[in-house]
């Protein structure tokens, strides 16, 4: 995957990209390697994506790190970042695999799913 774009939109705008894919699908067009997660409402896109999970995102996006080193390096508490990593994970936004850390047990990495990230929101 080569881009997630978050934006908002409502329902309608949401099925007139789904059918316009359906078409490009139904001609045999290739994807573009992007995915959309659309949010009917800006002020809740804005607390989802919080400043504190925007940039947890961003060093991810750098390099893959485990949840000891984002603590670390965003200068938070462990388990506000887990919280975030479950949330984030479940938009879809980042994955997490456990990795055997030698001599220390299992540690969690935190990949992003895309190089590149876009938000978009309208207002009004």
């Amino acid at each position: 995957m080569t881009k997630v774009v978050i934006r908002t939109d409502d329902a309608a705008g949401f099925f007139a990209r789904a059918k316009d894919a359906a078409r490009r699908a139904d001609r045999g067009e290739a994807f573009d390697g992007k995915v959309t997660l659309s949010f009917e409402d800006p002020q809740k896109m804005f607390t989802v994506l919080s400043e504190g999970r925007r940039r947890l995102m961003l060093e991810v996006m750098h390099e893959p790190m485990t949840i000891n080193e984002l603590t670390h390096r965003l200068r938070r508490n462990r388990s506000s970042i887990t919280k975030d990593v479950g949330l984030l994970e479940k938009m879809g936004l980042i994955v997490s695999q456990r990795e055997a850390n030698p001599g220390h047990g299992i540690q969690k990495v935190v990949r992003s799913i895309a190089p590149k990230i876009e938000m978009v929101a309208t207002l009004g």
